[in-house]
């Protein structure tokens, strides 16, 4: 499976066409952002880094029946996927307080929520990704019912719960992570994107060190050498 024409770019990747009218390739790239495109770099070798994480993560997701756009992982950098009709809505999913939450609500950094915070972002650069709720939803037209919104909240504490456990058994704290969903060529709405230390926060179990993009936000460096500990610790390749 080959790519034809470039489809989008975006932060951190290049979506491309195939031969198949079904399927598209995602090209992940090196390019580091933050701060909303403030902050800007690039990390050789990261991009084949976020493709091989978020290949083992829809494998095992999958294999919990969670529905993904996922195909196959062509080479290092490029993944086959089903094409999807994307909801613009990003799904924050919190156990712990950290980043955002903190600094705006003023709830202590590390704080272990009462239960798992699921929030709506809408996906638009220009705006700056205000936050959304159930009404903001529906005149947006962003989905088509709140029924809709229920499941995609249902779908992510599902997945917060598989790979909560499954890092645990790995000695990593999984603290928040962004998700997007999309509706397949049948209409149903599926999980899509990546699922990578780029929208993901981990924290070692043993060290409290972030193993995610908070280093390239707080200039902390290692960013490459704590994503390939990540997916060490996937593959089950600790040291």
């Amino acid at each position: 499976m080959g790519k034809t024409e470039l489809l989008y770019e975006g932060k951190a990747k290049k979506i491309w066409h195939t031969e198949d009218e079904n399927l598209l390739i995602s090209e992940f790239k090196d390019d580091l952002t933050a701060f909303n495109g403030e902050k800007k770099s690039s990390e050789e070798g990261k991009g084949a880094l976020n493709n091989k994480i978020s290949t083992q993560l829809f494998k095992l997701l999958n294999s919990k029946g969670i529905p993904t756009h996922f195909v196959e992982m062509l080479d290092d950098n490029n993944m086959l996927h089903k094409k999807c009709d994307v909801i613009r809505i990003e799904v924050i999913v919190r156990n712990i307080a950290t980043g955002s939450l903190s600094r705006n609500l003023g709830i202590e950094d590390g704080k272990v929520l009462p239960f798992t915070l699921v929030e709506f972002d809408y996906k638009n650069d220009e705006l700056g990704d205000p936050k959304l709720n159930d009404q903001h939803c529906l005149i947006l037209e962003l989905v088509e019912s709140i029924d809709e919104l229920d499941y995609i909240r249902f779908m992510a504490r599902r997945i917060n719960t598989i790979l909560k456990d499954f890092f645990a058994d790995k000695e990593m704290n999984l603290i928040d992570f962004k998700l997007e969903f999309g509706r397949d060529s049948d209409g149903n709405i599926i999980l899509i994107d990546e699922l990578s230390p780029d929208n993901f926060r981990f924290w070692d179990s043993n060290t409290g060190e972030s193993m995610d993009k908070d280093r390239f936000r707080k200039g902390l460096g290692g960013l490459k050498v704590a994503y390939q500990e990540v997916l060490n610790r996937i593959l089950g390749e600790v040291k």
